[in-house]
């Protein structure tokens, strides 16, 4: 394992083994107040987490820190020939998260927010491959130093530095490995290794009239250090890239208690080659051209509601649907990572304690989809649901 000063902040926050693939393997939303909110967060700024999403809204948010754990359930399974397989051997998750911010001027703040961005997992009691289990636990970890600013009375902007850690472990599979991989003991069964990288977030937040506030944001690629463990699994010998994204979104004040907000995200999946390789791209597992996940980028189109219930209660509500990442002759590499699901709801709710301290709490539920398998991959269906629960608390100063 590679080390650095990152590994601090990682072991602070209890940094565990996570499995967030909501959108692909992003996460459905960042800081527990966006994820009770369908994960909107462009236009719309609520708590130190919001540089996630856009770092322009940290100057809006003002002195603030928030911490929160969000508990993760997926369920699981693949079909092979009509034979259910389930993978949920591991079901239980946790992430935390944290968010700080300081005015340093009326006009400019500097804060930093740990969130996680997302990752994958499944874990077969019943190997796919022969042997003992199978499975795949993939976590990553994002940490973002930003600087925004005011550029007048209604409009916003910021810049995020993205420093991330993964930590990646593939284990059951070598069988294939053997006849697949050009490094076939860099492929399954090493453990977990780890990689660290880096990459920018930009964003703009406007209020162009009393009652709408729009914004636009852009999250560069993460360039992260290849898994040398598995430099016989991934394309381009190890490398794992997290995609660039954008997304442009809008607020509206609907009624001076009712506040609806949209976002729209792309996230590009094609650009990373270890995700985007179709099945039996042409190399071996490892080679540039070998084998990936067959992804393909994506739309992601999220409503929220928040209700001011009275001056201590905010209520929340949210929408999530987004494509596919994959088509229906991608099936069988996807068994070790079924990022399925299209259709999230959401729910949540913020009181302001006697103290001034906020107390969050987030429900989320992906309804359940199967994709299923066509041509090559012909019977091989993969099916996920999952549900999560968070829990944060923040206050101003």
């Amino acid at each position: 394992m590679r080390r650095t000063p990152l590994i601090v902040a990682l072991a602070a926050l209890g940094f565990a083994g996570s499995a967030f693939a909501t959108t692909g393997h992003f996460s459905h939303g960042y800081g527990i107040k966006s994820k009770g909110m369908g994960g909107v967060g462009i236009a719309y700024g609520q708590d130190a987490l919001a540089a996630a999403t856009n770092p322009a809204n940290m100057v809006l948010v003002g002195n603030r820190w928030d911490v929160g754990i969000d508990y993760f359930r997926p369920q699981r399974e693949s079909e092979i020939g009509g034979v259910t397989f389930d993978g949920n051997d591991s079901e239980n998750y946790f992430m935390p998260e944290f968010g700080y911010n300081r005015m340093i001027s009326n006009d400019m703040s500097l804060g930093v927010s740990v969130y996680g961005n997302g990752g994958m997992a499944t874990d077969y009691k019943d190997n796919l491959f022969g042997g003992g289990s199978n499975g795949v636990d993939l976590a990553q970890l994002f940490i973002a130093p930003t600087v925004s600013m005011k550029l007048n009375e209604n409009h916003s902007v910021g810049v995020s530095l993205k420093l991330a850690y993964q930590r990646f472990e593939m284990f059951g599979i070598q069988p294939m490995c053997n006849g697949m991989s050009q490094a076939s003991t860099k492929c399954s069964d090493n453990g977990h290794d780890s990689s660290f990288g880096y990459g920018f977030g930009l964003g703009w937040t406007g209020k162009v009239s009393p009652t709408l506030t729009l914004g636009a944001t852009y999250q560069s690629k993460t360039y992260m250090d290849e898994f040398d463990d598995y430099k016989g699994l991934f394309a381009e010998q190890g490398d794992f890239d997290i995609p660039e994204n954008w997304g442009v979104g809008l607020a509206w004040q609907a009624t001076p208690k009712l506040l609806v907000a949209f976002d729209y995200q792309r996230i590009h999946y094609e650009g990373v080659k270890s995700l985007s390789n179709k099945m039996f791209e042409g190399g071996p597992l490892g080679a540039d051209n070998g084998t990936g996940f067959g992804w393909e980028d994506i739309n992601v189109y999220k409503l929220g509601l928040a209700y001011q219930y009275d001056k201590n209660l905010v209520l929340r509500a949210g929408y999530i649907y987004n494509d596919e990442p994959y088509d229906n002759d991608q099936t069988f590499f996807n068994i070790l990572a079924p990022g399925v699901i299209k259709q999230h709801v959401t729910l949540g709710a913020t009181w302001t304690l006697a103290g001034g301290g906020e107390l969050t709490v987030a429900y989320m539920h992906a309804f359940e989809n199967t994709v299923k398998g066509k041509g090559a991959t012909a019977g091989i269906d993969n099916t996920m649901y999952q549900d999560s629960f968070g829990v944060s608390y923040g206050a101003k100063f």
